[in-house]
């Protein structure tokens, strides 16, 4: 386990670039403001593992997987969330194949280098 918990907050450089991502470019983020909202998205992701963890018991499994995740948001009553983060993650998915496929053409697609030889 952890020995303070401090150490269950999220890291503070991540949650701002995540805030200043979405507010516009002259808004300014106070450092308290930084330091609660690192806090209420740690308390929500530590919420959330929580209802997804209890999912899996349910269906005695020790894996989290994001079933349990999406199950977890309907438990915590964050419906709303599923059909967005469904299609976000259909988008990931579709992404990260286009990935290994353009990765795999390319090791497919290269020829052998034929060794020059050099003569004295």
């Amino acid at each position: 386990m952890v020995e303070r918990i401090e150490d269950l907050n999220l890291p503070n450089a991540v949650v701002t670039r995540l805030m200043k991502d979405a507010l516009p470019c002259d808004v300014k983020i106070s450092s308290e403001s930084r330091t609660a909202l690192t806090r209420a998205t740690s308390v929500f992701v530590l919420y959330l593992t929580s209802a997804a963890t209890a999912v899996a018991d349910k269906k005695k499994q020790k894996c989290l997987t994001v079933d349990h995740v999406l199950a977890g948001l309907e438990e915590i009553e964050f419906d709303s969330f599923v059909d967005p983060l469904k299609k976000d993650l259909e988008n990931y998915r579709k992404t990260m194949k286009n990935k290994k496929d353009k990765k795999g053409d390319k090791t497919e697609n290269e020829e052998p280098m034929e060794e020059e030889t050099v003569e004295d």
